[in-house]
């Protein structure tokens, strides 16, 4: 029998801009539980809006408690997974993302993103987010349709790696800024470590394929994850699907190493699933395999590859 529990954005089941394989667990389940976990905003205190009765009391809480290190991510967890063990596979199905605030905001800081040297001062706007239509509207009056999903979603990284900042993404996911990880959607993770530790956090409302000038609209959100062990699967690297497409995922500090990567793991996973070899599934992600660019801001950039599941 499984059973679903709640993990509130406490800042005692929080930590606040790093991975690391020896924190503690602030919550056990048993592998096929659900979790619904609040995030709250990826913010400092310069980033939250001028009207702070926007802001929940829970969320200023959490930044007067909690220790800043490395990014800005509040990830929520770590949560152990009973029956997790080293080379494991941890199946992470996305069943729900919620919105839960009526602000997020947008930032552009010199030295970062994509165009580093193009911008030399600090902007930032807090849209307004209708939660009921879904719906920002920015400053300049345009309103967006938003496909909220979580920035930051991942296990523990190997315990010989040590304390890692939250912002390069890795083999043990973490922010990968894939805005197709949407709710309906399943993420793979290799598991590093006993007990998987798995967190989440860096809530957006709504990102483009690159997030290029470093966030997207960071805002706090609500998701309910079903985490299940997979002993059979022996992925070592990220991989995704939903209803529809495969999602493999390339990660490297060099673009178009990432994009090898992508590719290289989408032609793995067509071979698992079919009886193509490897050169009729390189030239199947040729003719049908639609390469993006994930992010070009995180230092580890990623590229992911799209094909649709009905060519198999």
């Amino acid at each position: 029998m499984t059973h679903q529990h709640t993990l509130d954005a406490l800042p005692e089941n929080i930590h606040w801009g790093f991975h690391d394989s020896t924190l503690t667990p602030v919550l056990r389940i048993a592998s096929g539980d659900s979790v619904k976990l609040t995030s709250w905003a990826a913010a400092k205190p310069e980033d939250l809006p001028p009207d702070l009765s926007l802001v929940k009391p829970g969320h200023l809480e959490a930044m007067e408690k909690c220790t800043k290190f490395g990014a800005s991510h509040m990830l929520t967890g770590p949560i152990y997974v009973e029956g997790a063990e080293p080379g494991d596979v941890l199946q992470i199905d996305i069943l729900d993302v919620s919105l839960i605030d009526c602000w997020g905001y947008v930032g552009v800081l010199p030295l970062r993103g994509t165009l580093p040297d193009d911008f030399d001062r600090a902007v930032i706007i807090h849209p307004e987010i209708d939660i009921q239509r879904r719906i920002a509207r920015l400053p300049w009056g345009t309103e967006i349709e938003l496909a909220p999903f979580f920035g930051v979603m991942g296990v523990a990284p190997p315990q010989h790696w040590g304390r890692l900042p939250s912002i390069q993404p890795r083999k043990f996911g973490g922010n990968m800024d894939n805005k197709e990880l949407q709710a309906g959607s399943t993420l793979y993770l290799p598991v590093f470590v006993e007990g998987a530790l798995f967190s989440a956090g860096d809530g957006h409302g709504v990102q483009g394929d690159g997030e290029v000038c470093i966030t997207a609209l960071e805002t706090g959100l609500t998701g309910t994850f079903r985490l299940t062990v997979c002993k059979d699967l022996n992925f070592d690297y990220p991989f995704a699907e939903n209803a529809t497409h495969l999602i493999s995922i390339g990660l490297n500090e060099d673009l178009d190493e990432a994009a090898r990567i992508a590719v290289r793991e989408m032609i793995d996973h067509i071979c698992r699933r079919t009886e193509l070899s490897r050169e009729q599934a390189y030239m199947l992600c040729s003719l049908q395999g639609n390469l993006r660019v994930t992010q070009t801001v995180d230092g580890e950039k990623g590229c992911h590859m799209m094909l649709s599941k009905t060519v198999l």
